[in-house]
């Protein structure tokens, strides 16, 4: 038995100004065949398909396709798009006979003249490999899932927390679906419903004890444990893509039990529709958040700047809270990043110990930007290079390129050449500093942040900025979405009706 595993990994924020190109996936890091199995054997949902099957009885032979991916930004580039196509396609050719793919998506890239990158490669590969041999796919819970998302794969599993710290487990969960095809016979039926919602992030929080968020994620795994049932999920969305199929998404698989499948997504379906103004919530003015973190006399607070999070493709070059911030005299450690690949250049020119006046911020993001100039003295030079646990990643190599930490009087700046999890405490401890011995700490994150500090800060504030990813998207201007769809349409009465989705005889 062989059983094929890929990735194609990209959240896209249509508001970015800054394109997504071939070089950007190469440089997070492209394996191919057996480098992918080795490389990856423990590392996020290739991770969790690799060792799931190597636990099967069976024991199948498992094939590397390829793993292709970049950090969230701006629309992927028709070009690299066509690379993407190709590299997919190519590799299972290469591969040679299949029982069985699995695939870890993330549901939400998007590419010039292409809108539904996902559902594109999808149906290539469901036309490559035939409709015999199941697909099974894994999607990050901000998905954009589309009909022909779901039309492709016999089973798509999604991502059950906000922060995502089960993508391996989510790995592990589509595995075992896909065994249940091919071991025990299970024939996927879903039921299909998209929702016209589209939800904040900063509010969704299953680490919580309650809430919205909790209540589904309870739901969602008491679904997945019910006799019958294959896969539930719940995708809310990323908010900023500006394309005309977006909204949330249930999705509910079981094997042949249409009432079932389609009694449990109405449920869900209508539950959201229901709760959907529980994910609203007011964000603090940068002057408030500082104000208040001021009062703070010991002990960390973090401010989160969703608008800039480069987890959900912002460019990450804001400065507006490291603004404020400025303003004030700190007694201990205020800790703040930007993505400025020619100040980092500078502070290499110049050398460690060297005083620089550098103007930061407003150069990615020049539409919602603003920029600050200051004299700073360049503390360290260093190589954000780190592997990433937690929030998205699990065992997951970073490699921010070059950076350097600038320091302004108590303000630390870590300023790197390139995009990524601009929250994480490892980014700050390779550049040699204590992230939770901070005063205040900025998290470029709307939500996953939590997953590091809830337990070590003593205040943690969400603040309202411009930027690429705003929390009140829906004021922002949009020409591509559907309408009617909440929050930028009132509307009334809402009522799911799922569309049935055939077993894999009815192929």
């Amino acid at each position: 038995m062989r059983i094929a595993v890929g990735q194609l990994w990209q959240e896209t924020n249509t508001l970015n100004p800054w394109p997504t190109g071939r070089e950007d996936f190469e440089r997070f890091g492209v394996l191919r065949g057996p480098e992918l199995v080795s490389q990856m054997a423990r590392t996020n949902e290739l991770g969790g398909f690799i060792q799931s099957l190597a636990g099967w009885p069976e024991r199948p032979e498992v094939v590397g396709l390829v793993r292709l991916p970049a950090w969230p930004a701006g629309v992927v580039t028709a070009e690299a798009f066509d690379w993407l196509r190709s590299e997919m396609l190519d590799a299972l050719e290469k591969a040679g006979p299949l029982d069985g793919v699995l695939l870890a998506l993330h549901g939400s890239m998007v590419a010039d003249t292409h809108p539904d990158v996902e559902g594109e490669i999808l149906t290539a590969v469901r036309e490559r490999i035939g409709g015999a041999i199941p697909l099974v796919a894994t999607l990050d819970l901000h998905a954009n899932v589309t009909l022909q998302m779901a039309l492709a794969a016999d089973a798509l599993v999604l991502y059950h927390s906000v922060p995502h710290i089960d993508v391996y487990e989510t790995g592990e969960r589509g595995a075992g679906l896909l065994r249940r095809i091919l071991i025990e016979g299970a024939q996927p039926l879903t039921a299909f419903q998209k929702v016209p919602v589209v939800v904040p992030p900063v509010r969704a929080n299953t680490q919580a004890d309650s809430g919205v968020s909790v209540d589904f994620k309870r739901r969602l795994q008491e679904l997945e444990r019910t006799p019958g049932v294959l896969a539930a999920g719940l995708a809310t969305a990323q908010p900023w893509l500006d394309i005309p199929n977006l909204g949330s998404c249930i999705l509910v698989t079981t094997d042949n039990q249409p009432e079932l499948a389609r009694q449990a997504c109405i449920e869900l379906a209508d539950q959201l529709w229901q709760r959907r103004e529980e994910y609203l919530t007011d964000l603090l003015s940068p002057e408030e958040a500082v104000r208040r973190a001021r009062k703070v006399e010991d002990g960390l607070v973090v401010l989160s700047d969703p608008a800039d999070a480069t987890t959900s493709g912002a460019p990450g070059d804001s400065v507006w809270i490291l603004k404020e911030l400025l303003r004030h005299e700190w007694s201990r450690p205020v800790l703040a990043t930007v993505v400025a690949p020619p100040i980092v250049a500078e502070a290499e020119r110049a050398g460690a110990g060297a005083t620089l006046e550098v103007t930061l911020g407003g150069v990615l993001d020049h539409r919602f930007g603003t920029t600050i100039s200051l004299g700073v003295t360049v503390e360290r030079l260093f190589r954000a290079r780190f592997v990433l646990s937690g929030h998205l990643g699990k065992n997951m190599p970073i490699d921010m390129g070059p950076s350097a930490v600038l320091r302004h009087d108590a303000v630390r700046v870590i300023v790197t050449s390139w995009s990524g999890p601009h929250f994480a405490p490892e980014l700050f401890q390779v550049a040699g500093l204590d992230p939770f011995a901070a005063h205040v700490l900025v998290a470029k994150s709307p939500a996953g942040f939590r997953a590091a500090y809830a337990s070590r800060a003593l205040a943690m504030y969400s603040v309202r900025a411009p930027g690429c990813a705003p929390e009140d998207f829906w004021n922002y201007p949009y020409a591509n979405i559907p309408h009617p769809l909440w929050p930028w349409d009132k509307m009334g009465g809402w009522r799911a009706q799922p569309v049935l989705l055939h077993p894999r005889g009815a192929r």
